[in-house]
C-alpha cells in the first residue's frame, strides 16, 4: 500500500497568494509536516495532524513524512514560497533517493507557489524584467567562497540577482560580505530593493542603492533584489517609485 505526499508551496504570505491546486492538497490531507511557523500558516481542520520541526532538520522531515504516506497516507508538506526554490521539494527529492525503496512508489506531487523573490518584485514594480538569477547567501550547505564566486559571475554577465537567506544570528556577515563582492564589480548606484515579508501585514520594502545598502536593514524574513546597470527607476508624485528593468539589454 501506498499514499500520497503533496510538497506545498504557501507563497509569501497570507492565503490569498497560494493557489487553488495548493488549497485542494491541503485540504485533501491527513498530516500536515513542515518547519512550525510555516504550519502555523495552514488553518485546522478536524481530523488534520499537524506535525512541526525545526528548520534545520529538512531531511528527517521529508523521511518522516515519506514514511507516512509509504504506509498509506495522504501527507501534504508545506514550504514557504514555492517548494522547489531553496525549499523542501529537493530535500524530498533528495530523501527519496537516499531512503528504502518503497518511498520511490510514493506519488509525489510539487506544487508550485509565488516564491519570494516574485512577490517583492511584484509590490515595486518589474525588476526581474529581464534575464535574472536567484542565489543562497547560506553557506550551510555550500562553502562561502562557491556563493563569491558566483556573486561575481552573476554581476559581471549583467544579471539582476536576487538573494535569498541574506543574514540570520548564525550568519551575521554574509550579507555585508556580499555587498562588499557586489561593489567590486557593480557601480554605486545600482538599485538594490529590501522587501520584507511581502505578502504579509507588517510588508516592508525599502529602495536603496548598492553604496548605501546596509545589512542590518535585512532579517531572515528579507529578500533581496540587487539590481543591474541597466536597472531603472521612475520616480512618481505621492505614489512609491517603480523599479524596473528594461525588456532589451546590451543595445539591442
Amino acid at each position: 500500500m501506498t499514499g500520497r505526499l503533496a510538497v506545498i508551496g504557501l507563497g509569501p504570505g497570507e492565503a490569498r497568494h497560494r493557489t487553488a491546486e495548493a488549497e485542494a492538497e491541503l485540504a485533501a490531507a491527513e498530516a500536515i509536516y513542515g518547519y512550525g511557523p510555516y504550519v502555523d500558516r495552514v488553518a485546522d481542520r478536524p481530523g488534520q495532524m499537524k506535525i512541526a520541526s525545526d528548520n534545520r532538520v529538512e531531511l528527517d522531515r521529508a523521511g518522516a513524512a515519506l514514511a507516512h504516506a509509504a504506509r498509506g497516507g495522504r501527507v501534504a508538506m508545506v514550504s514557504g514560497g514555492d517548494p522547489g526554490v531553496f525549499a523542501m521539494a529537493s530535500a524530498v527529492c533528495e530523501a527519496i533517493e537516499r531512503g528504502p525503496a518503497e518511498w520511490r512508489s510514493v506519488d509525489l506531487a510539487v506544487v508550485p507557489g509565488v516564491t519570494a523573490m516574485l512577490a517583492v518584485a511584484a509590490a515595486c514594480g518589474a525588476p526581474l524584467g529581464h534575464d535574472f538569477c536567484a542565489l543562497s547567501l547560506s553557506d550551510n550547505l555550500k562553502p562561502w567562497s562557491l556563493v563569491e564566486t558566483r556573486l561575481t559571475a552573476a554581476a559581471s554577465a549583467g544579471f539582476v540577482i536576487a538573494l535569498y537567506n541574506p543574514i540570520s544570528r548564525a550568519r551575521p556577515w554574509q550579507l555585508g560580505a556580499a555587498f562588499d563582492r557586489l561593489r567590486t564589480v557593480l557601480p554605486a548606484s545600482v538599485p538594490v530593493i529590501f522587501g520584507r515579508a511581502v505578502g504579509r501585514p507588517d510588508e516592508r520594502v525599502v529602495i536603496a542603492t548598492l553604496g548605501e545598502a546596509d545589512p542590518q536593514s535585512a532579517d531572515m524574513a528579507t529578500l533581496i533584489i540587487v539590481g543591474s546597470t541597466e536597472t531603472r527607476i521612475i520616480a512618481r508624485p505621492d505614489l512609491p517609485p517603480l523599479v524596473y528593468a528594461p525588456r532589451s539589454a546590451g543595445g539591442a
